[in-house]
């Protein structure tokens, strides 16, 4: 498959979010606001573009009877190196996202992609699977904080972009918004795309 196809299956026809619906947890727990979600969405594009790299090399050195806890350990070791620089540069990111950052381990995106994908594909391949696969799960992620703070705080990543009288929808910062916006989210993705999905 040509890299650019590859890239865009990650992006839009096997969104991670709206098409495979992977990663609910950090997707619903951190979308509270624009911010979190870059930061979250970039973190794991990140670990996922490193570890699919790495598993891709390693691929013919990891006996197959011990190829799942061999893949955690290498994506721990990015998700590591990724926690310390955010603490070390982004302290205030860090302190948003918490827990969500070490749990990028167990995010069953990441160990998907490195099953189905990378542990059978050149580096190159796994590469673009993973930025492809990381900037569509980013990408979503940052619609559905949009979205979730536009609702319930009437600002955008920060920025107020409602009238001085609105009436913000505080629910939306919470836990019930998260599941009302992405469910309506997950119908209009699927509505735009659903010819495209059926011709690929």
């Amino acid at each position: 498959m040509k890299p650019n196809r590859i890239f865009m299956k990650g992006l839009i026809y096997d969104n991670p979010v709206f098409v495979q619906v992977l990663g609910m947890c950090p997707t619903l727990a951190v979308t509270n606001s624009a911010f979190n979600a870059l930061g979250m969405g970039l973190a794991t594009t990140a670990v996922l573009v490193g570890s699919n790299v790495a598993i891709s090399l390693l691929k013919n050195f990891i006996p197959s009877k011990i190829r799942i806890p061999s893949f955690i350990v290498v994506i721990a070791t990015f998700v590591t190196v990724i926690g310390m620089l955010l603490k070390a540069y982004l302290p205030a990111l860090n302190a948003a996202l918490g827990i969500f950052i070490p749990l990028i381990v167990v995010n069953c995106l990441i160990l998907a992609r490195a099953e189905s994908f990378a542990s059978k594909s050149s580096a190159i391949g796994s590469l673009v699977d993973g930025a492809g696969m990381g900037l569509g799960f980013t990408g979503a992620l940052v619609i559905l904080g949009m979205v979730r703070e536009w609702l319930g705080a009437g600002t955008i990543f920060g920025n107020v972009v409602m009238w001085s009288s609105f009436e913000p929808a505080r629910f939306m910062t919470m836990p019930p918004g998260a599941f009302l916006a992405l469910g309506l989210l997950l119908a209009l993705f699927n509505k735009i795309t659903s010819k495209d999905l059926n011709e690929l």
